[in-house]
């Protein structure tokens, strides 16, 4: 049996009912389009998975140029956390014998969604590495109907994807620094958690919380950050303000611990005699710090090597499984 042939830009048109020059037009965002007719074409893409460009070329002479590193986070963030610099050098460095460009596509998810799904429908790249994803950011529609190559750094939250991941056993990393606030003696314990809409966050907190449970602690000290700097400050001043009897706090990232230990100096805690304080990444600022930071690893350079491993292997047409690296306890002087 013949494979089955990539759909044209003609069979857009026809299934729209509107001219190729038309269907073109929508393709390339020409502003000059009736909505009516541009909804029909837009309707056609999705339902014929319509790849436009030199993504649609690739597929036909499987000979794809460039791959796009797509993280949904505002600019300042990006740029100041060392997680995704060390993303983004994984990824660099492990398409540096291939012919293959990377492309940092990056914006606020409030802000720029529709500026990013725009381009990915427009093909102007031939696959994807989605880095930060967040719940409802509305990215996986686009992704799962242009049928585009992508690999996620991180497990996805949307039930129905069927994109291979890589990420870090979060759950896991959770367990072990509530674990080690337990060995302490601690008995009051509070967390800063990342954001809840991001597997990460999510799950951090989820093996955070079946630790203290399982202890017979309580789980009720607890405050949301968003992975940087300022919103870990902010959230440790709200704990301490709310628990000012605590004695220990699993804080999400080593970003925000940094921040958070800040917080305790100017409220004259101690660290660790009066709180102990475990982090997330074992990051290089991690060892800097004054005791050094207590922490749980996140090979970031392993993953961003596996993950472009994973859509190499799409782009060529094979099977790609998901993986999950295991983690560890980094041993500091804070907790």
């Amino acid at each position: 049996m013949s494979e089955r042939r990539p759909p044209t830009l003609e069979d857009v048109a026809a299934r729209a009912g509107v001219s190729r020059a038309t269907a073109s037009r929508v393709v390339n965002d020409d502003p000059r389009v009736r909505p009516q007719a541009r909804d029909a074409v837009h309707a056609a893409i999705a339902e014929l998975g319509y790849l436009p460009n030199r993504a649609a070329r690739s597929l036909v002479v499987r000979e794809p140029d460039s791959v796009a590193v797509l993280i949904h986070e505002p600019d300042q963030r990006i740029f100041a956390d060392p997680f995704f610099s060390g993303m983004l050098r994984g990824v660099s460095q492990r398409l540096a014998d291939t012919p293959l460009q990377m492309v940092l596509l990056m914006g606020e998810p409030a802000r720029d969604a529709g500026r990013m799904e725009r381009y990915l429908r427009a093909g102007h790249t031939d696959g994807v590495i989605v880095v930060s994803a967040h719940r409802g950011d509305g990215l996986m529609t686009a992704l799962s109907e242009t049928r585009l190559p992508t690999v996620f750094v991180g497990r996805p939250l949307d039930p129905d994807s069927q994109f291979p991941f890589v990420d870090v056993d979060n759950r896991e990393g959770g367990r072990l620094a509530a674990s080690r606030l337990l060995s302490r003696g601690c008995r009051r314990i509070g967390t800063v958690t990342g954001p809840l809409d991001m597997a990460a966050g999510l799950d951090r907190f989820s093996g955070w919380s079946e630790v203290l449970t399982e202890a017979g602690v309580p789980i009720d000290a607890v405050e949301h950050g968003d992975f940087t700097p300022q919103g870990g400050a902010q959230a440790m001043h709200r704990l301490l303000a709310a628990h000012p009897d605590l004695d220990g706090v699993f804080v999400a990232s080593d970003l925000m611990a940094l921040a958070a230990m800040g917080e305790l100096q100017a409220a004259g805690r101690r660290v660790p005699e009066d709180i102990a304080i475990v982090g997330f990444d074992a990051s290089a600022t991690a060892s800097m710090t004054r005791p050094p930071l207590t922490t749980v690893a996140n090979p970031v350079s392993q993953m961003a090597v596996r993950a472009t491993d994973l859509l190499l292997q799409v782009l060529r047409g094979e099977r790609a499984d998901s993986e999950v690296f295991p983690t560890h306890l980094v041993e500091g002087g804070t907790a």
